[in-house]
Parts: structure tokens; sequence; C-alpha cells
């Protein structure tokens, strides 16, 4: 098996307690530990209260990229959401996940 070129810092994120209505961003950092450079290809977030914005240019050998999701609660309780993350190392996207609770 070959080691994947993207080595996350956390693949999944527990941000605790939000406020209700307030968007919550979430960044997810990565780094390239290939020899070539690596291009986020895709992000797509697992619902439409979550939006996402990533590294755009290409992250070079050993430089740090990253996903950012932004969680919009709109109703209160405990969540888990996820964000699927394709790059050009891999067509397998990459799942991460983020979780708390709403108050």
């Amino acid at each position: 098996m070959i080691a994947d070129a993207v080595k996350w810092k956390s693949e999944s994120i527990d941000v605790g307690t939000i406020p209700q209505g307030k968007p919550k961003l979430i960044r997810f950092e990565f780094t390239n530990t290939s020899s070539k450079p690596i291009v986020i290809e895709n992000v797509a977030p697992s619902c439409g209260c979550t939006t996402a914005d990533y590294t755009k240019t290409p992250i070079l050998p050993g430089k740090k990229g990253f996903v950012e999701a932004s969680y919009n609660a709109a109703s209160k309780g405990a969540f888990m959401k996820t964000v699927s993350v394709t790059t050009s190392d891999s067509k397998t996207p990459k799942t991460l996940s983020f979780k708390g609770v709403v108050s």
C-alpha cells in the first residue's frame, strides 16, 4: 500500500458547544508529504448548512494546505457533519468530520 501524500493534522474535530445561528469555522490542515504538487479538486460538504473553502493553488511538496468548513447551526442539539475532499493524488475522497453541540 502506498502512503497517503496528504498528511492531515486531524481528520475529526470536536468543536464542543457552539451558539445557535452563528456560523462556526472549522479548519482542517494538511501537509503535502509527496514529492509532487497536490491540487484539491473537489470539496463536498454533507449538507446545505455547511459551506467549504480550501487552498485553491497547488500545494508544493512539504507545504501546508487547508480545507475550511463553515457550519451554520440552525437547530439545537448534537450534530456530526462531514466534508469529502478529493485531491489530485487520490481519486478516492477523504472524509473529514466535525461534531459538537448547539446550545
